[in-house]
This record gives C-alpha cells, structure tokens and sequence, in this order.
C-alpha cells in the first residue's frame, strides 16, 4: 500500500458555465466549473452558490441559454443533457440573449 494521497480527479460531469454582460455582474464571476447531467441539476446548483447575490436569480432568468453553440431555447432545463466539457453560457437579452 503506498503512502501517497491520490491525485484531486475532476468530476467526469464538471462542465464550464460562462457569464455575460449583467449575468457575470450578478454571479460576480465570469466562469466557473459545475458538475452536472442537466441543465436542471446545473441551474439548481448555480442558485445554490449564488443565493446570496443580489438579483442572481432573476437576471439568470431572462438570459437565454447556449449549451455549446446551440440554443436551448424554451426545452425543459431537465430534458436538457450536459456532458463533461460542454460548456454552458448565459447571455442577457441585451448580451445577444434573447
């Protein structure tokens, strides 16, 4: 048996959430890492983070949603499935959202 730690293994669901514009001023971060199998799991946890940042949720609200390069659109956030590496960005209507 060795005596040495193993090394810190990432999450095989981490996937990287980007903000814009007013969605980075309310999470005060412009990215971070989150791990999830869904954009339902992914949304429930930034809330969990961020609960305590002054409009965080409402203005998550209106922002439109990219998973990669695709819309997600008005799809059910638990229909929505993520994989280790996507990356998920929110964008406020005046970010290009919609």
């Amino acid at each position: 048996m060795s005596d040495q730690l193993p090394e810190r293994v990432e999450s095989e669901n981490d996937v990287t959430v980007r903000y814009w514009a007013a969605a980075r001023a309310a999470a005060g971060l412009e990215t971070e890492v989150v791990s999830a199998t869904s954009l339902a799991q992914l949304l429930d946890e930034i809330d969990r983070r961020h609960r305590d940042r002054d409009r965080f949720r409402d203005v998550i609200g209106s922002c439109s949603v990219l998973v990669g390069e695709v819309p997600v659109g008005s799809r059910d956030p638990a229909d929505v499935v993520l994989r280790a590496g996507d990356r998920v960005e929110f964008l406020p209507p005046f970010a290009g959202g919609a």
